[in-house]
């Protein structure tokens, strides 16, 4: 009876799931398989090898290599820092990084591109001050900004969460033993921080390697992803077969990435427990 309940109680989630994950999934693997007449082919995913839509490809993995580092890199010293000024995580942190993702992800972006834009907000500014203007739009840096702004606090979040579930008494045993600051944050905390990293790293990489609409506005019609190229096939060409054919090939991308990160996540956990 238990278990009857509890089968009852995730219908609706399994409902979800192959409604909205399983079924589209498998939609882009047969169109991506096969030709406009249903027959079986890889020539979809050959589209991919034409140079353009490499280049694309490329500047994808390393725009998105690029913004998971610098969100990285930002991200653990302030999560840090929160963690050690023991701010409330329902004041502070809500306040600051959590209300803002509530706003519409293209409502962000949009604000980025009246900053940066030629006549925008900081441009003005600078002209004021009789300084450099900054010419960054439309081009891959603006692109770079989009992304480490949107994601970053994906990235945060979840160190912040791993920082905070560490017990006080594992660093204080860690100073009785005579290690000092930089051991006992290599020894202890950075180990046990690695789950939360990963899982930041995971939630930023993926995003940032398909999106589409921060290089739609930031990047204009000069700068293309892989994202934008498999949009375009979809909406505009209409080539579904083409378009998931290339969808396949950047989904091959995500689980490996995916793969690698479980991997060292695997190698964290055990270095903890040694």
């Amino acid at each position: 009876m238990k278990k009857q309940k509890h089968v009852l109680l995730s219908g609706p989630y399994l409902f979800w799931t192959a409604a909205f994950i399983i079924i589209p999934l498998l939609m882009i693997v047969y169109y991506g398989l096969t030709d406009t007449s249903g027959a079986f082919t890889l020539s979809n995913i050959a589209q991919m090898g034409t140079p353009e839509r490499l280049k694309a490809l490329w500047l994808s993995l390393l725009l998105s290599l690029i913004a998971t580092g610098i969100c990285l890199v930002m991200a653990y010293p302030l999560a840090l820092i929160l963690t050690g000024t023991k701010v409330n995580a329902t004041g502070f942190i809500v306040t600051i990084f959590i209300i803002p993702m509530w706003m519409n992800s293209l409502l962000r972006i949009l604000a980025w591109q009246t900053l940066l834009e030629r006549n925008g907000v900081i441009n003005v500014a600078l002209r004021f001050l009789h300084l450099p203007e900054l010419r960054i739009i439309n081009t891959p840096y603006a692109i770079a900004l989009g992304m480490i702004y949107d994601f970053l606090p994906f990235m945060l979040l979840p160190i912040y969460n791993a920082l905070e579930k560490i017990d006080q008494n594992v660093i204080n045993a860690a100073y009785d033993l005579g290690a000092n600051r930089f051991q006992t944050f290599w020894k202890v905390i950075f180990p046990l921080t690695v789950p939360g990293m990963i899982s930041g790293i995971t939630m930023v990489f993926v995003p940032a390697l398909t999106t589409f609409v921060i290089s739609d506005f930031l990047g204009g019609s000069k700068v293309l992803l892989i994202g934008n190229v498999i949009e375009r096939q979809f909406t505009q060409v209409g080539d579904w077969n083409v378009g998931s054919g290339m969808s396949l090939v950047l989904m091959v991308f995500i689980l490996i990435s995916m793969a690698v990160m479980q991997h060292y996540d695997k190698s964290g956990g055990e270095q903890v427990v040694l």
